[in-house]
């Protein structure tokens, strides 16, 4: 998943898909088989880039699914405002009943970009069994009576909330949660597998020219 907060980023891939994301756009693509896929940032008017690439899992049962590509435009992210003037971009997951248009996702993640009025304090409820994390893009605050700032990234202990209050100056963050496969992980380059053997073979398909499926 990209989530572009400046600039362009151009794409295609092996299904056909091609195109430009731009300044609040999202695109999520599932490997499943097997994608071939680039991307170029191509930055602002003054060359600047400034964006957040994911990677998620997927379990063993559904490794090999059928790849697939979806892109999402900055007008189809809906916004809320809480009454304490907390700004919420829901990308995934459901908050005070507006949903995400990502879905159909395996992991049932959550993706929210908040924004944070200085002095004002964002809580949310969370699913304890899933695993729950913070990345600072702007400000600073405190969670847990630490200090955070930009760049900062927070994993929460188990818990049935988040809490993170901001300083003096507005601080704005990505919630992101998501439920934890709890499988054996083999990663080398772009490709995500269970096994050494099994991420042996997909580098074997991909010399072979067999990597794409039919």
């Amino acid at each position: 998943m990209t989530y572009v907060l400046k600039g362009d980023v151009e794409h295609g891939d092996s299904l056909g898909n091609k195109g430009i994301i731009s300044s609040g756009d999202v695109q999520w693509m599932t490997a499943g088989s097997g994608i071939i896929h680039q991307e170029m940032p191509k930055g602002d008017k003054k060359g600047a880039m400034y964006g957040f690439q994911l990677w998620a899992n997927l379990p063993a049962s559904q490794k090999m699914i059928s790849p697939k590509y979806r892109d999402i435009t900055a007008d189809q992210v809906p916004e809320i405002s809480t009454q304490n003037n907390i700004k919420i971009k829901v990308i995934a997951g459901n908050i005070a009943g507006v949903q995400g248009p990502m879905d159909d996702i395996v992991i049932d993640p959550e993706f929210l970009d908040c924004a944070v009025p200085a002095g004002e304090t964002f809580i949310h409820e969370v699913d304890p069994t899933y695993t729950a994390f913070i990345y600072v893009i702007g400000g600073s605050g405190t969670t847990d009576n630490k200090f955070i700032e930009n760049g900062n990234l927070v994993l929460f202990e188990k818990g049935e909330y988040l809490s993170i209050t901001a300083a003096d100056e507005n601080l704005r963050f990505l919630v992101l949660t998501g439920n934890p496969l709890k499988e054996p992980v083999a990663w080398r380059g772009p490709i995500v597998m269970n096994t050494q053997e099994e991420l042996a073979v997909a580098f074997q398909e991909y010399r072979d020219g067999t990597f794409i499926k039919k």
